[in-house]
């Protein structure tokens, strides 16, 4: 999409296998070696294509080692350029971008340009790479849609950041977006389903980067016979937030008398515990069944049809503004970023 004056992105290089070079332990984050790539690539000097400038974040990550001050440095950069830029490109590693984008999403308050979040499984310097798709996709995405969303786009497909998942360790189609349609899908045209995109914020809103505390919260996948010891000991103090990964619809072992009364202690200290679904489709409803309605008595909440990866970030996001367990459990029940369906 050509126009007059060649539009600004920023792109921020946090790591991952995108800009990996070969080193004698494997693939691993190199200092200045993207950029290098980057200046090989003549499709990013065609006319159509935005004015790029390339910004390492301090201290470059294999994803595996992300973790919430890492998001904040992420945010923060987006903060101190965000009237210098039409939009942003962030590159992060494949194994924790879904945790990524959903802090982003919560971070980024008041936020009226997009940020799209790739990446890629094959280095950009291998011939079979998914990394130049990804990337000038993202590019023309930032610089020319009003997209005002943390999004995902991979494997030509632009997704909500804070309903994508990971899918798929190997293949190039390696996120999905399992209860909320792609906001838009890259072929021969960009198209945008602009009914799906969420509102810009009112004009002169400035955005604020609500950063994350330190709150601790945690994550629990239920298995059959999982010992109620195992449950008390992981809700014992200092924690404040548990995404509790259920069976189906948000079930739990209810017939244990142990595990019940071990939410119940738990949910009396002002522990949040979140009730998500193991599956990758559907929304949890603690009505449906006898069992559901057991841990909702035990004083357990509906994640609806959150992501786990959405359902932590907003823990985070939300016991790191201060609030009382019982206002943090009113709004991580409500839609705030998209990131549920009421």
């Amino acid at each position: 999409m050509a126009t007059m004056t060649r539009r600004r992105v920023l792109v921020a290089h946090t790591g991952g296998t995108i800009g990996m070079a070969r080193s004698g332990d494997g693939w691993a984050p190199s200092p200045g070696h993207l950029s290098k790539l980057l200046a090989e690539i003549p499709e990013l000097q065609a006319p159509e294509m935005p004015e790029v400038t390339v910004r390492e974040v301090e201290g470059l990550l294999d994803s595996a080692d992300m973790s919430p001050r890492h998001w904040l440095r992420i945010a923060r950069e987006i903060g101190r350029w965000v009237d210098d830029y039409d939009g942003f490109v962030i590159l992060h590693g494949t194994d924790t971008m879904a945790y990524t984008t959903s802090a982003l999403a919560f971070m980024l308050e008041g936020l009226s340009k997009p940020v799209v979040v790739t990446g890629s499984q094959i280095p950009l310097q291998q011939t079979r790479t998914d990394a130049r798709a990804n990337l000038i996709g993202a590019l023309h995405i930032a610089a020319e849609f009003p997209v005002p969303e943390v999004c995902l786009f991979f494997g030509q497909r632009l997704l909500r950041g804070c309903r994508a998942v990971k899918v798929n360790a190997v293949g190039f189609e390696a996120f999905d977006s399992p209860n909320f349609p792609p906001l838009g899908r890259a072929g021969v045209d960009i198209r945008i389903e602009e009914r799906l995109v969420r509102p810009a914020p009112p004009e002169g809103t400035r955005l604020h980067v609500q950063g994350f505390g330190e709150p601790v919260v945690g994550a629990l996948r239920l298995f059959p016979g999982i010992p109620a010891k195992v449950l008390r000991n992981i809700l014992r103090p200092p924690l404040q937030g548990l995404v509790l990964e259920a069976f189906g619809v948000g079930n739990g072992p209810a017939g244990d008398r142990e595990f019940i009364a071990a939410l119940e202690e738990g949910a009396r200290r002002d522990v949040v515990i979140v009730d998500c679904s193991q599956c990758l489709r559907g929304r949890v409803d603690l009505e449906r069944y006898a069992t559901g309605r057991k841990l909702r008595d035990a004083g357990v909440i509906s994640g609806f049809d959150m992501t786990a990866e959405a359902a932590l970030a907003k823990l985070f996001y939300l016991l790191s503004r201060g609030l009382s367990a019982k206002d943090v459990r009113r709004h991580m029940q409500e839609d705030l970023r998209g990131e549920l369906t009421p």
